[in-house]
């Protein structure tokens, strides 16, 4: 497997969901659904600030308490703000994806309370916490998808890895 390509897979279909995404309205854009994130907004702005996570424990940086982050879902960033950042983001991403030489490097740091106030070791390759910041995108980008769907917004489609990473040319 190739990291970085699978870093640039997330970029370019991240890119499809911003295309169709942009068009909403304010009010689409916060419109509450009973499921996932419940908002547009929410889900995106979770993608983003998830990553930023999973890149600050990827290179062993200490992450403040969540009340603390800069950026949160319950209180969603503009659609304009997060594109935005986003983008700085992933050139540094992909960055440290780049400058890894060690996939099965150790990363452990210890968790926040979870809901019953309960902290946890973890540990985990480099590999893993970039399997979980891949799967993790697609996850909510699924859920992302039944949002435009629902609001009959531009569809998400042709997103598949192999439709936009795969080398192709027409059979004459």
């Amino acid at each position: 497997m190739n990291p970085l390509k699978l870093y640039d897979y997330l970029v370019r279909s991240r890119e499809k969901m911003f295309d169709a995404v942009r068009p909403l309205t304010f009010e689409q854009y916060g419109q509450r659904f009973d499921f996932a994130l419940e908002t547009i907004g929410a889900t995106i702005t979770h993608m983003m600030i998830s990553e930023w996570y999973y890149l600050a424990r990827f290179r062993g940086l200490p992450v403040p308490p969540y009340s603390q982050w800069p950026v949160q879902y319950e209180n969603p960033a503009t659609f304009e703000v997060v594109e935005k950042n986003w983008q700085a983001q992933q050139r540094e991403v992909r960055g440290v994806i780049g400058s890894e030489r060690d996939w099965t490097r150790r990363i452990e740091y210890d968790s926040f309370a979870d809901d019953a106030g309960k902290r946890w070791h973890i540990g985990a390759t480099a590999g893993d916490v970039l399997t979980q910041l891949a799967l993790h995108e697609v996850h909510h980008r699924s859920q992302l998808m039944v949002m435009l769907r629902l609001l009959g917004a531009r569809p998400l489609q042709d997103i598949d890895y192999n439709e936009l990473m795969y080398e192709r040319r027409e059979i004459t």
